[in-house]
């Protein structure tokens, strides 16, 4: 009886936590309702001077408008490359890393993890000219990855995605027990396996966690692909197609949403297909 009187008395505070989430999903969900909304409404429905969270009428004419654009599989096709490169890239070297700071004593090691720690705390925004001329001096050497490469912005991406990628593996590497790669060894297995064969599927859900934030990073980018792609076009990405849509004095808002939209549905996918390791990754991230 006792118990069920606690529960009885926890029960109000639940509701209203429940109450408390629903609400602040519906707020964080409205704008991407409003979104893909405008997408679908006429024009004269998104130029109207009392707009409605509704429409009777809804109409493709603004993704006609998106895929007809010159170059917009061209811009889909690069913000992919960008985002699949940086997601691989930042798995291998950050699971590396990890396991490193993690499984080995040297000299430094601490320095280097306050240093991963600091490089999470600096603004982009003022790293972003000093960048610009590293690029430039980078493409000198290797043009590959200078200015107006594809490889300028998966450079940028990877370094800026790397430490917290690191911070975030060390937890689960640290939480592996010693004691198994131990066992590992009794057993014949050098470390090289070790690592690839049993640690490496133990923090899964930490990869993938990485991975969604890395993808999600990379994909969205539009500063450093509006500063380092500067002429040429044919190697501009998603975000800045939008910007053919922006008018001084007409904004398409219709075409701007409908790009918006189109945008939104590779990082839906990459949840879909990841949702089940990413709540894991994230709750173990919390406990590492």
């Amino acid at each position: 009886m006792a118990v069920t009187g606690a529960r009885r008395v926890r029960r109000p505070g639940r509701l209203v936590a429940e109450i408390v989430t629903v609400v602040i999903a519906g707020i964080v969900a409205f704008p991407l309702y409003w979104m893909v909304l405008s997408a679908f409404k006429p024009a004269g429905e998104i130029q109207s001077a009392d707009p409605k969270p509704w429409t009777f009428a809804p109409s493709l004419d603004s993704f006609t408008r998106v895929l007809t654009v010159s170059g917009f599989g061209r811009y889909f096709l690069n913000s992919l490359v960008v985002a699949v490169v940086v997601v691989v890239l930042s798995l291998l070297l950050s699971f590396l890393s990890a396991v490193a700071l993690t499984r080995f004593r040297f000299r430094g090691r601490t320095v280097a993890l306050v240093m991963i720690l600091v490089a999470q705390m600096v603004p982009v925004e003022a790293l972003t000219i000093p960048l610009f001329f590293l690029m430039r001096s980078v493409g000198a050497a290797v043009p590959a990855f200078g200015l107006n490469e594809l490889g300028s912005l998966v450079l940028v991406h990877l370094v800026f995605s790397l430490p917290f990628a690191i911070w975030m593996l060390r937890g689960f590497v640290a939480a592996v027990p010693v004691e198994l790669e131990e066992a590992a060894e009794i057993d014949g297995a050098s470390r090289m396996r070790f690592t690839w064969q049993i640690l490496f599927p133990l923090v899964a859900p930490g990869l993938v966690a990485v991975s969604v934030l890395a993808f999600i990073h990379a994909w969205n980018d539009f500063l450093f692909a509006k500063t380092f792609i500067i002429s040429k076009t044919e190697n501009q990405t998603l975000p800045q197609a939008i910007l053919v849509f922006f008018k001084p004095e007409d904004t398409d808002w219709g075409a701007v949403m409908a790009a918006s939209t189109l945008m939104t549905i590779p990082v839906l996918v990459f949840f879909v297909l990841v949702q089940r390791r990413l709540v894991g990754g994230l709750a173990g991230a919390v406990k590492g």
